[in-house]
C-alpha cells in the first residue's frame, strides 16, 4: 500500500572502511610506516651517538675475555661523566697506521654482514666496526709505565700490577713475552694493552707510528660492558680494577706533559 508521506531521511551517507578506495588505504598505510621508520631512526641515531653501540669483534686479541665472534655492547655516555680506569676494556677508532699490520682478523660471515648492514641503518650496530680496536688500558695520563720487572710485571708508576687475573696465558707460563717500554702516558691519551698478550698488536708495537702508541681521548668510543652474543657467552666485561688497587696517583707534573 503506498503513502502520500515520504519515509524520513537517514541523512548523508558515510562511507564505510570497506568503500575506501584501496589507493587511498595503501597510501595512508605508507604514511604510517614512514612516521614510524623516522621516529625509529631519530630514536636510535641519539642512542647510537649518546648512549650505547654494539661492537663485532673480530681478532682474538683479547682472549680470554673476549672471543671471536662475541657481539658486545660500549658505554657511551657514563665515561663522559666519570673519565676511564685503569682496568677498563675500551673501544676506540685507529690512531694511524695501528690495524694496517692486525693480518688475524676473522670475517664475519655474509648473512651476519647483511644483518649488521641493515641494524645499524638505526644505529643498533657499527657499520665501522673494521675501524675500530678494542684493548684494556693500562696506563691513564701522566702515568709512568714500564716492561718489566725481574718477574715479567708491568709497573705503573713505580707499582708491580699482577695481570694474571685477566691476562691469556700458555700453560706454565707465568708472565707474557716481554716487549721493554719505558713510557709516560701524555695529557688526554691512553696506554692500552691486550689480554692476550702475546698476540695483540696494541700500544707496545705501535711507538713508531703517529700517535707514539698511545690513544688520543678523543678517539676512544667508550668503555665495554656486555657481552650481549653468543648467548651462553652473555655477561658483564670485567674491568679487573682490584688489579690496579695499589697504583698511586701520577704526579701532577707528569700528568701535564
Amino acid at each position: 500500500m503506498s503513502s502520500d508521506h515520504p519515509t524520513a531521511d537517514s541523512g548523508p551517507l558515510v562511507p564505510s572502511r570497506a568503500v575506501v578506495p584501496r589507493r587511498r588505504r595503501f597510501w595512508f598505510l605508507v604514511r604510517d610506516v614512514l612516521v614510524i621508520v623516522v621516529i625509529a631512526i631519530v630514536v636510535s641515531l641519539v642512542i647510537k651517538t649518546f648512549l650505547v653501540r654494539s661492537f663485532y669483534i673480530p681478532s682474538g686479541s683479547m682472549e680470554q675475555t673476549l672471543h671471536v665472534k662475541d657481539r658486545i655492547l660500549v658505554d657511551e655516555l657514563t665515561p663522559r661523566f666519570t673519565g676511564y680506569e685503569r682496568g677498563d676494556v675500551v673501544v676506540f677508532r685507529d690512531p694511524g697506521g695501528w690495524l694496517a699490520v692486525d693480518t688475524s682478523a676473522s670475517r664475519p660471515s655474509a648473512l651476519v654482514q647483511v644483518g649488521d648492514w641493515l641494524l645499524s641503518l638505526v644505529g643498533i650496530t657499527a657499520s665501522d666496526s673494521d675501524e675500530h680496536l678494542i684493548k684494556r688500558i693500562i696506563g691513564l695520563p701522566g702515568d709512568h709505565v714500564v716492561c718489566c720487572n725481574a718477574l715479567g710485571q708491568i709497573t705503573v708508576n713505580d707499582t708491580p700490577i699482577d695481570e694474571t687475573s685477566y691476562l691469556n696465558l700458555a700453560t706454565g707460563q707465568s708472565a707474557p713475552q716481554p716487549v721493554p717500554f719505558d713510557v709516560t702516558v701524555p695529557a688526554a691519551s691512553l696506554w692500552v694493552l691486550g689480554d692476550n698478550r702475546d698476540h695483540s698488536r696494541d700500544s707496545r708495537y705501535n711507538v713508531e707510528q703517529p700517535s707514539r702508541g698511545f690513544v688520543p681521548l678523543d678517539n676512544v668510543v667508550g668503555r665495554a660492558f656486555l657481552i650481549t652474543w653468543p648467548l651462553n657467552r652473555f655477561g658483564t666485561i670485567d674491568g679487573h680494577h682490584d688489579v690496579f688497587a695499589g697504583v698511586p696517583a701520577a704526579a701532577p707534573a707528569s700528568a701535564a706533559q
